[in-house]
């Protein structure tokens, strides 16, 4: 299903190191405190547009009381943590245009390119500001998004994170890094000792509901959440993530989205967090309004580009999907699963080996993993690269382990139908596949062939027939499902079925296979006739079969059909005492 994006993950390392990025002019705001309680007031309350108004308002009056008031780096400060990143960015280069401007400015322009995702031009600027721990905590991320081990190492060291007693900023700007490597365990270890050393830190709360909410653990994620949100109840990554909680614990996207109600235009909501509640108003509402609001964000929310993809795949856009994807390199489970599933479809779609190859490899890759093989998506990953290697016996195990899970679930229920099925467990996929309600699945033909056989191999031929009778008469695919039942029918002794499909594939395609077939299947009705063993059907049906039997016969104008349905006529007549070509008949070809 579509992919609830909970926070703006993107951006959450990054936060933390620049947390403390005005310390350098925070002093000169406290002198003058006393002048302009307001701007304190404004920053204290994170009310950063009130706090602009009034700095371009200082900058726009001569008023002496404002002459001391380092008005550009807190606009720098200010833009910033609105996420107006391109302005902020465009103060500080300002700043640095002065020769006697502080280095440090240099680290919060890093700060800005950080976020802005221009990670080699953050890494320079860095390299030009002082060493300090905010110089190391940026480049601690950017060495994390190039996977620069050795600096991360290095970095590791420099900020001395192994030490609990180092800045908060510090151990914050790790565990950051943790959960963006999908560390989520290690991420929050760290989020509870420091929520138990600083109580009143409360956005703490926040993060660790992040990595609850990562760990699938709902309802936890809510109860931490709840601690911020009695104190800050407008805060829109919070109530997004309360949004998305409800989601996943309810799976109602009505109710989900009813969450953002508490937030209002006037909260002071940043355009990143808005565009991020609109992407997962379409996770809600299943996909409508995708194509207007997912492609702008597909290189700002990760989550974005992974529903585009869910999106064409449940519209059946294979190609669109794949182009997606193809080149996108997998980082989280979730993202290797969805690059399996389409690789799967257009496998399939194409008849392609290497692409139905490369599928077992992702899917390999999640269920063979040891973080996620005792997971619920980490099973299904395993079950679905057995699938494709047609393992069916031990796609089983891991289906029936997760099976309690997904027991309403439609496509859960068409793929272990068919596993069952494979393995000729006929009665259990017959109950499983009729639980199957999505009219796609319904209607498609690998659906209606596997059910058939599995009526057939259930004795309930007449089941299976229905089912071709309910067809498209224009079909292309009515010739192959009447062959599945033909021959399924004949290799079970259910001759008269089988003779009424060979009847209609005969007059399809004249071809000896389907007249011997058809000839067989007749011979094969009147014999159990005469021998009793047409079960327990009433007499008179069992008389209307074999009269059936005998004109399908008659209608093939062949030597040898017609030596047969002699033959066939005269025992009647002689034992019986009827006539089997002009006894009546309510025979239904299609």
């Amino acid at each position: 299903g579509f992919t609830g994006s909970s926070s703006l993950e993107m951006n959450l390392s990054r936060l933390k190191p620049v947390l403390m990025a005005a310390s350098s002019f925070t002093q000169t705001s406290k002198q003058v405190s006393e002048k302009r309680p307001a701007l304190d007031d404004f920053i204290s309350s994170r009310n950063f547009v009130g706090a602009i108004t009034l700095l371009e308002f200082m900058r726009s009056t001569r008023i002496k009381q404002y002459e001391d008031v380092p008005i550009q780096p807190w606009l720098g400060y200010c833009n910033f943590h609105l996420g107006e990143y391109q302005k902020a960015m465009d103060i500080y280069k300002e700043i640095l245009r002065d020769p006697a401007a502080s280095p440090e400015f240099h680290l919060y322009l890093a700060c800005c390119l950080l976020y802005m995702g221009l990670y080699r031009e953050a890494q320079q600027e860095a390299m030009l500001g002082p060493v300090c721990p905010l110089q190391y905590r940026i480049l601690f991320n950017i060495a994390h998004k190039f996977n620069d081990d050795a600096q991360l190492i290095k970095c590791h060291k420099e900020l001395d994170i192994d030490n609990p007693k180092c800045p908060i900023e510090n151990q914050l700007c790790f565990a950051a890094v943790y959960f963006l490597r999908n560390h989520f365990e290690e991420a929050s270890d760290t989020y509870k000792r420091l929520v138990l050393e600083h109580p009143e830190m409360l956005a703490l709360n926040v993060y660790m509901a992040f990595c609850y909410f990562k760990l699938d653990y709902y309802d936890l994620s809510m109860e931490m959440l709840n601690n911020y949100l009695q104190v800050h109840p407008r805060s829109a990554v919070a109530v997004n993530l309360k949004a998305c909680n409800q989601y996943k614990l309810f799976t109602n996207g009505k109710t989900a989205e009813q969450e953002y109600r508490a937030l209002s235009d006037s909260d002071g909501i940043t355009e990143a967090e808005r565009a991020l509640i609109e992407h997962n108003k379409v996770v809600f509402r299943s996909g409508e309004g995708a194509l207007q609001v997912l492609p702008p964000l597909v290189d700002v929310i990760p989550e974005a580009r992974l529903n585009l993809v869910i999106y064409h795949l449940r519209n059946e856009d294979i190609q669109d999907a794949y182009a997606l994807i193809k080149d996108f390199p997998p980082s989280t489970p979730q993202e290797f699963i969805l690059k399996a599933v389409v690789n799967t479809f257009v496998g399939q779609v194409s008849v392609s080996e290497e692409h139905l190859k490369q599928a077992q490899h992702y899917f390999n890759l999640v269920g063979s993993s040891t973080t996620e093989c005792d997971t619920i998506p980490g099973r299904q990953a395993m079950a679905s690269c057995l699938f494709l290697l047609k393992h069916f016996d031990e796609v089983l195990i891991y289906l029936r382990s997760i099976k309690a899970f997904y027991f309403a679930d439609d496509t859960f229920n068409y793929n272990y139908g068919l596993a069952l099925a494979a393995t000729s467990q006929y009665k259990e996929a017959e109950e499983t596949l009729l639980l199957v309600q999505n009219e796609r699945i319904l209607k498609d033909i690998c659906y209606l062939s596997w059910l058939a056989r599995c009526f057939v191999m259930n004795h309930r031929p007449q089941a299976a027939w229905e089912k071709y009778l309910a067809m498209d008469p224009q079909s292309p695919e009515n010739f192959g499902f009447l062959q599945l039942i033909a021959n399924d029918c004949y290799t079970t002794n259910q001759y008269y079925y089988a003779a009424k499909a060979f009847d209609v594939l005969e007059r399809i395609d004249p071809h000896p296979d389907y007249l011997d077939g058809k000839r067989g299947a007749c011979v094969g009705v009147f014999q159990q006739y005469i021998t009793g063993r047409m079960g327990a059907l009433d007499k008179s049906i069992q008389q209307q079969q074999v009269a059936e039997a005998a004109q399908m016969l008659r209608t093939s104008q062949h030597p040898t059909c017609e030596k047969a349905m002699m033959t066939i006529r005269k025992w009647i007549l002689e034992n019986q005492g009827w006539d089997v070509l002009t006894a009546r008949t309510d025979q239904t070809v299609a």
